[in-house]
């Protein structure tokens, strides 16, 4: 499992993308996605929501249990992924690509975020 470099991680296996024009993409992690095992079902916070870092603002389901989604960071959610909405198993195939979750305009990011190594020795251990 290779974590990609420019992406930051939360504790809690969400990834973060670098922000373009103030707005970043954020997802699970693969080592969340093998650990969820097959994703059925998806609950995004809406356009417009607030969400705060490190808290919940969304579900997902799979064949194994239902998990909480967190934010990595704190900000207004822009955009949410319809195609993972419509197909859930694109968190599992693709979950650093196609399978983002939602986009937030960042006002504010914690200072706990992880980059790819340390997130890969957290995972690991």
């Amino acid at each position: 499992m290779s974590n990609p470099h420019e992406l930051r991680y939360s504790k809690e296996h969400e990834w973060l993308s670098v922000a373009e024009d103030g707005v970043s993409a954020v997802g699970i992690t693969e080592h969340a996605a093998n650990a969820l095992g097959d994703v059925v079902f998806v609950q995004l916070p809406e356009v417009g929501a607030v969400v705060s870092a490190g808290e919940t603002c969304g579900e997902l389901e799979s064949t194994k249990s239902v998990s909480d989604l967190y934010s990595p960071v704190s900000g207004e959610v822009t955009e949410v992924n319809e195609d993972v909405v419509d197909d859930p198993s694109l968190v599992n195939s693709a979950p650093f690509e196609g399978g983002w979750l939602f986009k937030v305009r960042v006002t504010e990011e914690p200072g706990d975020l992880l980059s790819a190594d340390e997130y890969t020795a957290f995972s690991a251990g």
